[in-house]
């Protein structure tokens, strides 16, 4: 019975989150495709960051226990990031420029968080990868968006790109390397580890292109003073 209230729950959510765009886009018309589809993803980070910190069963040590049972509020918080996923998934296929990069990155995320649902359990685990890879999503979302706004090369485009950059850094390269230890310690399922472990390689990749985007913007910026200044 509550693994039918589980498989209900996403396929509801997937539904959702495609009825959210859809109002999104008749709010919006004049927006791109992509424009919408990033609104609708800055709702679920938000969503999904709130959901993961009132799913926490210890904050002494957030990710307590390890590969335990999960708690039902955690596994309705890890189903409703599941839907969104596969909605995004979907939706990035209707759109005309695919990134391959985060196409990857949903699939794995996919099996990951469809595996702890299986498995019910994980669910620290779980609900502390949703914390870390949506944290810093609000600031990438921003940042096109002002490019569409027409803010591109502004100061408060630069802000938004150092914000981002700042707040992946952080969550990606500090928390998940971490939170990558924890669970391929802990006596998870192998299937658990290796998705783990898949993520944590898909940020350090865009930690890489990140790293060299900042390493642009600020150089461009800083030409762009000096033949001001001359």
């Amino acid at each position: 019975m509550e693994d039918y209230y589980i498989v209900k729950l996403v396929g509801l959510g997937v539904i959702s989150w495609a009825a959210i765009f859809i109002l999104v886009r008749m709010i919006f018309p004049k927006l791109s495709f992509n424009s919408c589809n990033r609104i609708v993803s800055t709702i679920h980070a938000f969503g999904a960051v709130t959901l993961s910190s009132l799913s926490v069963q210890d904050w002494s040590c957030p990710v307590c226990p390890t590969a335990s049972k999960s708690s039902p509020f955690q596994m309705q918080a890890i189903a409703v990031t599941l839907a969104y996923l596969i909605y995004d998934l979907v939706c990035c296929l209707f759109d005309k420029q695919i990134d391959h990069a985060n196409s990857v990155h949903h699939f794995v995320s996919i099996i990951g968080l469809g595996a702890g649902l299986g498995y019910e359990m994980c669910g620290s685990e779980m609900v502390a990868a949703l914390w870390i890879t949506e944290i810093s999503s609000p600031f990438l979302h921003m940042r096109e968006l002002l490019k569409e706004l027409g803010y591109k090369d502004t100061d408060l485009s630069l802000a938004a790109d150092v914000s981002f950059a700042v707040v992946f850094t952080l969550a990606r390269m500090v928390g998940g390397p971490y939170l990558s230890y924890v669970t391929l310690s802990a006596d998870n399922p192998q299937l658990i580890k290796a998705m783990a472990l898949g993520l944590q390689l898909v940020s350090a990749f865009w930690f890489y292109k990140i790293a060299r985007m900042v390493k642009y913007k600020l150089f461009k910026r800083s030409t762009q003073h000096s033949s001001r200044a001359a």
